[in-house]
């Protein structure tokens, strides 16, 4: 059993599909089938239950698919240690950074490049729920995560902010000093994709608030889901920090004056885990930044 082989069954099991995995794992289509059927020949069971252009895991591939993802994080534990032995002269740092957030580590990433030039930063973008995942199997050694987080995490909080509603500016609310939820549940919500732990946020608290909010657009970008407050669509929310970024004469940023919606992101790593040398550097150049601040 090589380790290919799982890496592009994981993958298909991941993306969805043959061809997003292929982009991932740059093969061909036709390569990664062939690994995958490679695989379930050797195992002897089907893995995926082909349905149209879905693929399914069967139980076996579920069982499959978990020890994949052990069997890499282990081959990539090992050659992150490898990497230390020869110092931080040379490694790789797999660092996950949610879009809404990135602004925070600009300083934090010309600081690290300054001290260790030779270092291979690899960074991921995505919702950070999705970063959780990711970071779970191993493919990263740190993310950037809203609080709270699992038990599985360790964390260093990084920023605390209040959440903005953003609302346009013609709209009766925009003349508000602050708003809360119950003011806001008639109108339509625009929301971040799926893996956005903003809409786990919200959604709770609108829930705790006894009502369900229309959603009227899901994006992964920032600014599309300003411009759609902008043009009337609805409403959208932001920590403090990111609203102030998108600045528009249309649009207005009303704190959101709501219990257990602060806006809280951290560091986070998997407790337990081997966390490599590059990876601590970061962790320690953060934690520099973090004292040389006011409190926050």
């Amino acid at each position: 059993m090589e380790l290919r082989t799982l890496r592009a069954f994981v993958e298909v099991v991941r993306q969805g599909g043959f061809s997003r995995a292929a982009e991932v794992v740059f093969a061909t289509q036709s390569t990664v089938s062939k690994a995958v059927k490679q695989l379930e020949d050797e195992i002897g069971v089907p893995l995926l239950d082909r349905i149209g252009h879905r693929s399914v895991l069967t139980v076996a591939g579920e069982v499959v698919y978990r020890r994949a993802l052990q069997m890499l994080a282990e081959r990539d534990h090992l050659v992150a240690e490898l990497d230390d032995l020869r110092g931080l002269k040379r490694g790789t740092l797999r660092l996950g950074l949610p879009a809404i957030a990135n602004n925070l580590f600009a300083r934090l990433f010309v600081i690290y490049r300054d001290r260790y030039p030779g270092v291979d930063v690899r960074l991921v973008e995505h919702g950070s729920e999705q970063l959780e995942e990711i970071l779970r199997s191993g493919e990263i050694d740190l993310a950037a995560s809203l609080l709270p987080v699992s038990d599985e995490f360790e964390w260093q909080e990084v920023r605390r902010q209040p959440l903005m509603a953003l609302v346009p500016s013609d709209h009766p609310l925009a003349r508000k000093r602050t708003v809360n939820l119950l003011d806001l549940k008639d109108i339509p919500f625009i929301l971040f994709e799926t893996g956005f732990a903003l809409n786990r946020i919200i959604l709770e608290a609108c829930h705790r608030r006894g009502f369900e909010p229309t959603v009227a657009a899901r994006t992964s970008q920032i600014d599309f889901a300003v411009e759609l407050v902008a043009v009337g669509l609805g409403i959208a929310f932001l920590p403090r920090m990111t609203a102030e970024r998108f600045d528009r004469p249309s649009v207005r940023h009303v704190p959101l004056a709501e219990p257990q919606t602060e806006w809280q992101m951290a560091a986070i790593w998997r407790r337990g885990a081997y966390l490599s040398h590059p990876a601590q550097a970061w962790l320690a150049i953060l934690r520099e930044i973090l004292d040389q601040t006011e409190p926050r």
